[in-house]
């Protein structure tokens, strides 16, 4: 990761909380995902409205192999790939498959802190906007039972397409939480109760010296860049992965998931 300042600042008192809910609203379909995996979680999970699925025979047999349910084989469309290719984004890896979906429900980063149904950390996103990385990274926060992924609204890419694909289903199963602004939403996370780690190389401290016996807040920057000046204020601390001095730093959807297996395996 970018190299970040050591020290922490306090956090204003008067400083405005932010209201930490998803804004995205469950609106026309639209949405394409792609790929087998992807639209096979899709098809399994109850939230996800699903308007049609295109597929060719082997596509539509894997789905029978796989467990998919009646309701959601009556609406494949058996066709050739030709077809789908029609339908996608140029140079979309698609394995026979695709489905038009709309977005899943909202869900509030209050009710997820809240929830007793899971004990792991809050990934942060801080401006990661490659869908490659971002998939990633919610490919390894299903790994390791992360609550949920929280992400900058205006400049995450949507959930679908390749991010979808490289997510490889998770997207399915691991909550998205869109806020306005990741300073004050670590503030939010910190008056829940969780410790906010921001993930730098020039940090002094360890991701393993993270605390064990309180919930735990990741917050990632974007590759180059880093965490913003404000959001790495506002954390707790700022904890750096140990690599070798001959690498700067690590791609972030690998950094992710170093930093989530550690902190999951305590």
């Amino acid at each position: 990761m970018a190299k970040k300042p050591k020290k922490q600042g306090g956090r204003s008192a008067s400083t405005p909380r932010q209201k930490s809910g998803g804004k995205r609203q469950t609106g026309p379909a639209g949405l394409w995902l792609y790929g087998r995996h992807a639209v096979a979680a899709a098809l399994a999970n109850p939230e996800r409205r699903v308007r049609r699925v295109l597929a060719t025979k082997n596509a539509r047999d894997w789905l029978i192999e796989a467990g998919a349910a009646a309701a959601m084989l009556e609406k494949i469309e058996d066709i050739k790939p030709e077809i789908i290719d029609h339908a996608l984004p140029d140079g979309a890896v698609h394995q026979g498959l695709a489905a038009e979906v709309f977005d899943l429900p909202p869900v509030s980063l209050k009710d997820v802190c809240a929830s007793k149904a899971a004990e792991g950390p809050v990934v942060v996103l801080d401006q990661i906007t490659d869908p490659q990385n971002i998939g990633a990274i919610f490919r390894s926060a299903a790994a390791f039972g992360a609550r949920a992924v929280v992400v900058q609204d205006r400049r995450t890419p949507p959930l679908s397409g390749v991010l979808a694909k490289a997510a490889a289903g998770a997207i399915e199963t691991v909550p998205c939480i869109p806020v306005v602004n990741i300073a004050r939403t670590i503030e939010a996370l910190q008056e829940f109760g969780y410790y906010c780690a921001g993930l730098a190389g020039e940090a002094d401290i360890s991701v393993a010296e993270a605390p064990k016996d309180m919930p735990v807040a990741l917050i990632l920057g974007a590759e180059g860049a880093g965490l913003r000046q404000l959001v790495a204020k506002n954390c707790d601390a700022l904890v750096c992965i140990p690599i070798a001095p001959a690498m700067e730093s690590l791609n972030v959807s690998t950094a992710a998931a170093i930093a989530l297996y550690e902190m999951t395996r305590r």
